[in-house]
């Protein structure tokens, strides 16, 4: 038998106050109750109880040993009840990855309203447009544009983001057939030679336009940076690009980009901690 399991028994015996009563309350017949006390004995290579008939008590080994016994449950009991209360209330330390579009303007004000009541959690957030290894950076919860492949981890569509071909308000005219040879401020994850579908609003049909990347920039707000200082056409999320409509304007007005579903990622199998689930509910109402 378990050494924490005979601990448990041999305290529940002292407990009782005999074999008898405590076979009753584990529900185990007497001769097994007997034949462990035996066999623990024969463990430590000392009795722990003076038994007779009528009788039983404790030697002065027995009397050391049972109070080791119920510190030993105290802890158990303790470790039990946190465990069970981390599930009804969040804390600790809780690790979010996110590209560097959506930290700022969701993920962040997202977190921020469901978790400025509980004290106890320690938000950990990282902006990263690559694809990071949950288990090897400690991540609790990843937030991707777009679905992933990794079998091993649990994901969950939980919105969409609109992407935004624009250009700076005061920018030069130019035609349709022309916008391909304007210089261009690409995203370091996007290639050199750079396609996008676009889809005419009205009727519905599709365009595809070409572009090789003249600038290269690696964060958002980057990006947007060298759009409203007039150095080329570049992508947007809808959100942000709204926040600048005085300083912007759209490459195509009667166009738009097909929207790119959101990803929520976490490595918990089963029972998902509250934190994260809390953490993935409020960004799933923040990109609704």
């Amino acid at each position: 038998m378990n050494k924490l399991k005979q601990m448990t028994l041999f305290m529940t015996i002292v407990e009782t106050g005999s074999i008898t009563k405590a076979a009753e309350k584990l529900e185990l017949s007497k001769s097994v109750i007997s034949q462990h006390i035996k066999q623990l004995e024969a463990d430590l290579g000392l009795p722990l109880l003076k038994r007779t008939t009528r009788k039983q008590s404790l030697t002065a080994s027995g009397e050391h040993f049972y109070l080791q016994c119920c510190e030993m449950h105290r802890l158990a009991e303790k470790a039990w009840s946190d465990i069970l209360h981390q599930q009804e209330f969040p804390q600790g330390k809780l690790t979010v990855t996110a590209p560097h579009a959506l930290m700022n303007d969701i993920i962040i004000p997202a977190l921020s309203s469901v978790f400025s009541a509980h004290k106890d959690v320690k938000l950990n957030l990282i902006a990263h447009d690559g694809q990071l290894d949950l288990m090897q950076e400690d991540i609790d919860l990843a937030i991707r544009v777009g679905e992933s492949k990794l079998s091993n981890l649990k994901q969950k569509r939980i919105g969409t983001i609109q992407d935004v071909l624009c250009i700076a308000k005061d920018y030069p005219e130019f035609t349709i057939d022309s916008i391909e040879v304007l210089p261009y401020i690409a995203n370091h994850w996007q290639p050199k030679n750079i396609s996008h579908q676009l889809v005419n609003t009205t009727t519905q049909s599709s365009r595809v336009i070409h572009f090789t990347a003249t600038h290269q920039v690696n964060t958002v707000q980057n990006s947007l940076a060298l759009i409203k200082n007039g150095l080329g056409i570049g992508l947007l999320p809808e959100f942000i690009y709204l926040q600048h409509q005085d300083e912007l304007r759209t490459v195509l007005p009667t166009f738009e980009m097909k929207a790119s579903n959101v990803y929520a990622l976490h490595p918990f199998h089963g029972q998902i901690p509250i934190s994260v689930r809390m953490a993935i509910d409020a960004i799933e109402s923040a990109l609704a």
